[in-house]
């Protein structure tokens, strides 16, 4: 829930609000919302929807859900909420 740096909340470089590469917001490699190999929404080894063993697994720090959710609500981006709902998120 930090809002500071490297925080779940935070909107700069690597925080898990940011839309920048390394960001949980961030669409591209690496990123959160990215669906290739190695980001959040990877189902395959090293992303974050994969559930088996995995050498270099994904690490996240992105708030509890429920919190990330109404925060995203809250700035306008209810449409991510629906992504990752969609994506099996609760």
């Amino acid at each position: 829930m930090s809002t500071g740096p490297g925080g779940g909340l935070y909107t700069g470089p690597g925080g898990g609000m940011s839309t920048g590469p390394g960001g949980g917001l961030y669409t591209g490699p690496g990123g959160g919302l990215y669906t290739g190999p190695g980001g959040g929404l990877y189902t395959g080894p090293g992303g974050g929807l994969y559930t088996g063993s995995c050498d270099e697994p994904y690490r996240s720090n992105w708030p509890p859900a429920q919190q990330l959710f109404a925060h995203l609500r809250n700035v306008g981006l209810g449409h991510i909420v629906d992504l990752l709902t969609n994506a099996g998120w609760k």
